[in-house]
């Protein structure tokens, strides 16, 4: 969903893409869970094999105790488009 929503906002030309600013990582977890940021890297290394060096970014990510519609993860991209 995240690389079809920012597809759409470059008007269908990912080469547009810059550069990935920051990535940020809703995880939905008990309070015990502490590794929101392993959830996380499968998005990372998506941006990293689709963009090479322009993927690579800030990144934060938090656990959450819900997130709406029930999802699991939510992740909130910032990009420079050019």
């Amino acid at each position: 969903d995240l690389m079809g929503t920012l597809q759409a906002a470059c008007g269908g030309d990912l080469n547009r893409v810059k550069r990935i600013v920051k990535v940020m990582s809703l995880v939905n977890s008990t309070g015990d869970f502490t590794e929101q940021h392993l959830v996380t890297n499968g998005a990372s290394e998506l941006l990293g094999q689709v963009f090479g060096e322009a993927g690579v970014h800030a990144r934060s990510a938090f656990g959450v105790a819900q997130i709406p519609l029930g999802a699991c993860v939510e992740i909130e991209l910032i990009a420079e488009l050019g």
